[in-house]
């Protein structure tokens, strides 16, 4: 991999000192600082060719609609789509799970179908389900996870009959960075009739994925976990359930006829895309993905993992510190202080110019399954550096001094 200090001269929000001291940014989880090509891509195109897209003949809207449908093809080669058609531009992972849950979901639930999600999801891929479930007389139930955060295989299997007809998951968990078995539960949803909805906000960036071969019914993510700016996310489903739900938002751009007689819809994915769309995010979006592609991936998972192996390791040996759920190919660590609240340690460390993630992380039913009310989580990109671990570790060590 490149050199670190390379790497971090690309990202102008590192380059900062924080109370007079450099700022140590371990909160790529929750988002990633962007390098300075992604700025200048949003900055390119608000003053170069600020136009809205599909709409008008003038050279600026032509221009803007090429960059934005070639932006959409790259995200498809991106994650092995066969068809541009079936990316649909989404303001982020949230929002493409509720557009699931209120289009194939609702139009296809019947009372006494199951929806099963697992216990190591964010509130982003619970709460649709829940909603339409309310709506349709479906059931959401739990997968539930083993005592060492792991999906629990066998307890899915025994849940699955052919009253499940979603089954949820992330990619990788945002608490834990658990890396869960989809592979395995496609292959076994797809068995009884359900589909798959998995959540790769966290996965994306950590590993290649090929939507194809994994078969994934639908897989979505955020711009913003993965260097490009927030407010864009892509939604890719399989072209046969894309074209047989229903349209989600009414409006312009979305339609081919209306009238008050009857409107007609545009085929994908226009179908999904009302309004005027986040343009300057899917070129940035692309832009993040192109520099993404010099690196090689998998030097750059050593390297993430190697500090976050470290982080637990040196974290463990310290008093009252209790590292939760661990996993040996992650990129977060969630450590407790015992008898601390997790926000003090958090304030603590921010004296001290370290970035970390305090909370529940928007997963509830994890903390809950792991008796806490919150950790502090600190989370690693391939613009960290040893020195953030000897830094985070030193801030550590004081706090507990203090404490």
């Amino acid at each position: 991999m490149r050199e670190t200090a390379e790497i971090i001269g690309q990202f102008p929000a590192l380059n900062q000192d924080v109370n007079g001291q450099r700022l140590v940014y371990l909160d790529s989880a929750a988002t990633t600082q962007k390098p300075q090509c992604v700025i200048d891509t949003l900055s390119r195109y608000y003053s170069q060719q600020n136009a809205n897209v599909h709409r008008g003949s003038h050279r600026l809207t032509a221009q803007a609609t090429s960059e934005f449908e070639a932006a959409r093809a790259h995200l498809a080669e991106f994650i092995g789509a066969q068809s541009p058609a079936s990316i649909i531009w989404t303001r982020g992972a949230t929002e493409a799970v509720n557009l699931i849950a209120q289009t194939y979901a609702r139009s296809t639930l019947s009372p006494g179908d199951e929806i099963l999600v697992s216990e190591l999801e964010h509130h982003a891929n619970i709460v649709p389900w829940q909603i339409v479930a309310e709506q349709t007389g479906a059931k959401v139930v739990k997968v539930p996870m083993t005592p060492q955060c792991q999906f629990d295989l066998a307890a899915f299997e025994s849940l699955l009959s052919t009253r499940c007809k979603i089954v949820a998951l992330a990619h990788v968990t945002n608490v834990t960075g658990t890396r869960q078995p989809i592979e395995t539960v496609i292959e076994k949803a797809h068995q009884v009739g359900a589909i798959v909805v998995v959540d790769g906000a966290q996965g994306i960036v950590h590993e290649p994925v090929d939507v194809e071969r994994l078969d994934a019914d639908f897989y979505l993510f955020s711009g913003h976990k993965l260097f490009a700016p927030a407010g864009i996310g892509v939604l890719y489903g399989k072209l046969d359930l894309l074209n047989a739900m229903p349209p989600w938002h009414g409006g312009g751009k979305m339609v081919e006829k209306v009238s008050f007689s009857g409107t007609t819809f545009s085929g994908l994915p226009g179908k999904f895309e009302a309004g005027t769309p986040n343009v300057a995010g899917a070129l940035a979006l692309s832009r993040a993905v192109a520099w993404l592609e010099t690196f090689n991936l998998s030097d750059v998972e050593k390297h993430v993992r190697a500090l976050a192996r470290q982080t637990y390791e040196r974290l463990s040996a310290l008093p009252d510190v209790k590292v939760l759920g661990y996993q040996d190919n992650a990129s977060v660590v969630s450590f407790i202080v015992e008898g601390v609240h997790h926000q003090d340690v958090a304030t603590l460390l921010d004296q001290q110019a370290i970035a970390v993630r305090a909370g529940n992380h928007c997963a509830h039913p994890l903390m809950d399954a792991l008796n806490v009310s919150g950790t502090i989580r600190a989370s690693f990109a391939l613009y960290s550096q040893q020195d953030d671990v000897d830094r985070l570790i030193e801030a550590v060590e004081k706090a507990l001094d203090m404490l």
